[in-house]
């Protein structure tokens, strides 16, 4: 008897299991989908950690204008960057580079908030190190920082010369870092680009067909630095809404980008598509669009939403230890 017993309990479990899922996921208590990715985000100003498809719970900032974390890839820290003073144009923000850790202990600021500073990350070359893109004074393009973790305001270093824009997306764990500019003697387009302090910068031109046609930008590097996915905007006069989301093979030796495909906005509508970032599997992609975040997974090709809250402006996905 207690045979049957034992039998007839695992049958009821697993029919309660299968009914009750589809409720337990909508209410936040298992992730969406068969797998739970880990990420940060900006929501509402705010910072979050938390697993993609379920509510938010503490954010590990309040109280300012927090935007785009990046998460480190020893897992343990994030930088973003604090707005202190807004202005109608973007690039006439006054901003300060924080790092916190993602438990939401350690916030330091490494900055000092007088300058332009956007679009922080880390390198991925076993040194933690932050860096940051910062508004040339007077205008005129950007310049590529690095600080240090527990540094203090006015410890950074400029990685590229003032007479020349460079803006910096990612790094590979070689060092290099993946960017775009307009290096001196040479015509403006994609780089990778290796660091010497005492003789400067060298730029190594990436190929690209869709470069020849319009901007590629926000690019992310996967963990085994074989694909990459961007934004991409048909020609050259900057307009965000509307971009196309691709991801495409990456090759560091060449190097090229090619075999660029298009996952997300097709159409071109004009939304705000925006920010694709690599889970730490490599499985699929997170972004935003219309104050939402979406999953696209490779495999299948399917797009599912992973916010929660329909009444919050979601923003910057990053997954959990993948710098961008």
């Amino acid at each position: 008897m207690g045979r049957y017993c034992k039998i007839l309990m695992k049958i009821s479990t697993r029919l309660i299991l299968l009914f009750a899922l589809p409720t337990l996921a909508k209410f936040g208590l298992v992730a969406a989908g068969n797998k739970s990715h880990k990420f940060a985000y900006y929501k509402d100003g705010e910072i979050h950690v938390n697993v993609l498809g379920t509510p938010e719970k503490k954010p590990l900032t309040t109280g300012h204008w927090d935007f785009k974390p990046s998460w480190s890839k020893t897992g343990d820290k994030l930088v973003f960057f604090r707005r202190l003073v807004n202005a109608k144009e973007v690039h006439n923000w006054k901003t300060a580079i924080c790092i916190i850790n993602s438990d939401g202990s350690g916030f330091h600021q490494i900055t000092d908030g007088t300058h332009t500073d956007f679009n922080q990350t880390w390198t991925r070359d076993g040194k933690n190190t932050p860096i940051w893109n910062r508004r040339k004074p007077g205008g005129g393009g950007y310049q590529v920082m690095a600080g240090m973790t527990g540094g203090k305001p006015g410890e950074e270093v400029a990685l590229t010369g003032k007479g020349y824009n460079t803006w910096a997306f990612t790094c590979l764990k070689d060092g290099r870092f993946l960017v775009v500019s307009t290096p001196p003697g040479k015509d403006r387009g994609y780089y990778l680009m290796t660091v010497h302090r005492s003789a400067g910068p060298v730029f190594q031109r990436i190929q690209c067909d869709l470069d020849k046609g319009g901007i590629l930008a926000r690019i992310s590097l996967s963990e085994d630095e074989k694909k990459v996915c961007f934004e991409y905007q048909k020609g050259f006069k900057k307009s965000v809404p509307g971009r196309t989301l691709y991801v495409a093979d990456f090759d560091a030796k060449a190097p090229a980008i090619k075999n660029a495909q298009p996952f997300a906005n097709k159409e071109g509508k004009r939304v705000w598509f925006a920010y694709p970032r690599w889970t730490r599997d490599q499985s699929s992609i997170a972004y935003h669009a219309g104050r939402a975040l979406y999953l696209y997974e490779l495999e299948s090709g399917k797009t599912r939403k992973v916010s929660t809250d329909a009444g919050a402006d979601y923003r910057y996905p990053h997954g959990e230890a993948t710098p961008k």
